[in-house]
């Protein structure tokens, strides 16, 4: 089987577009469509229904995903094997347009020669698993979640508090206010239809309407972002979170509005977590690079949750 190919499907269904994956990737879109169609002979199956969005794995393609993923670490295995001392770190940073991959491309920036292998996992179970068992180097997350406590052999520090926009169309009530306050979103719709049950962020979206007595409705399906955006735009009545740092374009007409949240501002607490016994030379340049050999103190005027730790 063309690993090429296999690496190439698991960028497709982790950007969710062939030309998305291209630019991960570094190729042409011709290209990622051409190792596509090869696997797909070579398996007998299709692996994706393309969208008007871009393309949605066929039930073939989310069974043959997890194996997939597995293929692509036995190779880094393989190849770390016998390259010792000069594996990459990997870091998992939850998605490629949240603020931890923000965060991961300053450090690139700043120490170009480390050599990195970026990962997306969705729950923070998986990815702390996956951290105690050696699969990644670290990620981001957000530490304290109920029930939820880090393994004895897992350090963790705060890097970031991200604070909070809220995202309307311009036909909301909202929107043309310079900022609101968590009182003032009392009795708005606020749509996040990618919280789902057992996941971090769910956890912080559930205190933090406890706290302000807010309306956050999950329901779903969840198309991805752009169909979110798309509803957003056309409603007079829903509403969004999403954090400072993410750069999502929509079209000119959408005219959305981008809110600060304020008095207090609600910030989501981003983490590094990492195992103590990991050596990687690497690991101590990023943690110094995002702490400054501190975690993140929190500001006045902020809110977390109860549960989150430095």
């Amino acid at each position: 089987m063309d690993l090429q190919a296999v690496r190439t499907f698991v960028a497709v269904a982790d950007a969710g577009q062939f030309q998305e994956a291209a630019a991960v990737l570094a190729v042409t879109q011709q290209a990622v469509s051409k190792r596509i169609a090869a696997l797909e002979r070579d398996l007998g199956v299709r692996l994706f229904t393309r969208t008007a969005r871009g393309a949605e794995p066929t039930l073939d393609g989310r069974a043959f995903l997890p194996h997939a993923r597995a293929l692509l670490l036995a190779e880094e295995r393989a190849a770390a094997s016998v390259r010792p001392g000069r594996r990459a770190l990997r870091v998992d940073v939850i998605g490629p347009r949240v603020a931890p991959a923000v965060l991961l491309r300053g450090f690139h920036e700043a120490h170009p020669g480390v050599e990195l292998d970026v990962v997306t996992l969705f729950d923070a179970d998986t990815a702390v698993g996956a951290v105690q068992a050696g699969r990644v180097d670290a990620t981001f997350r957000a530490v304290g979640m109920p029930g939820r406590p880090l393994p004895g052999s897992l350090a963790s520090a705060r890097v970031l508090d991200e604070p909070l926009h809220l995202l309307t169309g311009p036909e909301h009530a909202l929107a043309d206010a310079d900022s609101v306050t968590p009182a003032e979103l009392a009795g708005h719709r606020i749509w996040m239809p990618s919280i789902v049950e057992g996941v971090e962020w769910a956890a912080y979206y559930a205190s933090l309407a406890a706290e302000f007595g807010l309306t956050i409705d999950s329901a779903g399906p969840n198309f991805g972002s752009a169909a979110m955006l798309d509803r957003i735009a056309g409603s007079p009545e829903l509403a969004t979170f999403m954090g400072e740092h993410p750069r999502l374009a929509w079209p000119a007409g959408h005219d959305l509005r981008r809110i600060p949240v304020t008095g207090p501002t609600p910030v989501y607490p981003h983490s590094l977590i990492w195992d103590r016994a990991n050596a990687h030379p690497a690991l101590a340049a990023l943690r110094a690079h995002l702490t400054g050999g501190s975690g993140a103190p929190r500001a006045s005027g902020t809110w977390v949750p109860d549960w989150a730790v430095a």
